[in-house]
Parts: structure tokens; C-alpha cells; sequence
């Protein structure tokens, strides 16, 4: 698999390949209920896990410049990686993700659709972590073994940064809640992308 760093691209520059049809897919990897809540017109939620499983299908259909969008850019770039060891080339990562891009055009701007509010991955992983934190060394006042959760989280988000990837986000991620209204199965996405 290669590790080539991703050309990263910023919002202006999507949002003027966003005024040319046909000139860019926007393949957004984040969870159907993050998508939801907001993301960039004519996009496509193609979720991380999803794109991971299927990555030589999805490969196959595109066929024009794709810019990877998630809420702040890292999980793109993980996407990246997976298309590029499938052989896709002409992928951009937006720079700053859907925040930064909301940023530089506006929120109120005609490409940015809002949905339904719902907490972001990340966020989720910071309050299950800080929670899990939290009760393994109050157990741990009274059960010295207790602060073994507190350290394992603390081992696990060592992890985390080091390998650039999250499990905790990962497991968050099949979540009825983070899944949206709609299951997204790989003949679904494969059957909306152009």
C-alpha cells in the first residue's frame, strides 16, 4: 500500500470546480448522520469504513478529479491512502475538512447544505474517552485495579495519534445513531456515484 501525503486542496479552489459541472466528485467520508447534519452540495457520503471495504469498486467509477471531504481532514486523508494503494490518482484532500470550507465561503453560502444537528465522530470519541477516563479512576478510589481503564484509554489515544487512525471512531461509527435514517450499503453508494 503506498503512503504518498495526499495533495491537499483548499476551499476556493473546490468551490470553483463546485461552478464547472462535471469538473470534480466530492466523495464525503464521513458517517450518514454527520452528512446529514451538513455537508457540500453534490456531494457523496461514502463512509470511511465503506470506502475501506470496497475501495477497487469504488476505484472503478471515478473517472474525473475527486476531492475527499470529512469534518476536519483526517479522516480524507485516510481515505486517500486507501484510493491510492488501489491505483486512483487525480485524488485531492479538502485542506481543514467541511469546517474550513464553511469557514472560507460562508455558512450561508448556496454549497453548503444543513440538516439535522448531530454530534461529529470526533466529538463523541473526546466524551466516551474523557467519560471512560473519568470512571476508571473514580473506581479506582476505591478499587486500585479501577485506574487500569483510565490507563488503557490514555494508552489507546497514544495509539490513536501515533497511527493517525481510531478505533474508538470506528466502533462509534456502526452506531445506530451515527448511521442516519438511511443504511448505507455498498450497492447503494455505488449505484449514486456518477
Amino acid at each position: 500500500m503506498t503512503t504518498a501525503s495526499p495533495d491537499r486542496v483548499d476551499a476556493a479552489t473546490v468551490r470553483g470546480w463546485l461552478d464547472q459541472p462535471d469538473a470534480v466528485t466530492v466523495l464525503d467520508v464521513r458517517t450518514p448522520a454527520e452528512f446529514e447534519t451538513a455537508h457540500i452540495r453534490g456531494s457523496y457520503n461514502l463512509p470511511l469504513a465503506l470506502l475501506g471495504e470496497h475501495a477497487d469498486q469504488i476505484a472503478a467509477r471515478l473517472d474525473r478529479q475527486v476531492v475527499l471531504v470529512c469534518r476536519s481532514g483526517t479522516r480524507a486523508c485516510e481515505a486517500h491512502q486507501r484510493l491510492a494503494g488501489v491505483g486512483v490518482d487525480r485524488v485531492h484532500v479538502l485542506d481543514g475538512g467541511l469546517t474550513a470550507y464553511t469557514a472560507a465561503v460562508g455558512a450561508r453560502d448556496a454549497t453548503v447544505v444543513r440538516g439535522r444537528a448531530s454530534w461529529a465522530l470526533e466529538r463523541q470519541v473526546r466524551l466516551v474517552a474523557g467519560t471512560l477516563v473519568l470512571a476508571g479512576l473514580g473506581v479506582g478510589l476505591r478499587f486500585p485495579a479501577g485506574r487500569l481503564l483510565a490507563a488503557g484509554i490514555g494508552a489507546g489515544l497514544t495509539v490513536s495519534a501515533l497511527t493517525d487512525t481510531c478505533t474508538l471512531g470506528r466502533l462509534l461509527a456502526v452506531l445506530p445513531y451515527n448511521r442516519g435514517p438511511r443504511d448505507c450499503t455498498p450497492d447503494q453508494v455505488l449505484a449514486q456515484l456518477p
